[in-house]
């Protein structure tokens, strides 16, 4: 499930999406991880939160800068503290 509504445009959004995700703020059953991908019908990118077989469990449109320059900020999670 992909919310079309709620697009991350900045990598500070992306963060406080990220750190939400971590601390089960966004209330999701057996969160495993977390990717930015490409959608396969239209190459539009997103951040995916997916379970422990990889089925995403939900997902957040995200800017190409976005995309471009958080990558390793999804791999090794939001810097601040909670």
């Amino acid at each position: 499930m992909i919310d079309d509504k709620e697009l991350i445009s900045t990598l500070d959004e992306l963060e406080a999406f990220l750190r939400l995700v971590e601390t089960g703020g966004l209330g999701l059953n057996n969160a495993a991880g977390v990717a930015l991908a490409t959608n396969n019908s239209n190459g539009r990118p997103f951040v995916a939160v997916l379970d422990d077989n990889h089925q995403l469990i939900l997902g957040r449109w995200v800017t190409q800068e976005v995309f471009d320059n958080g990558k390793d900020l999804v791999r090794q999670g939001p810097n601040k503290a909670h």
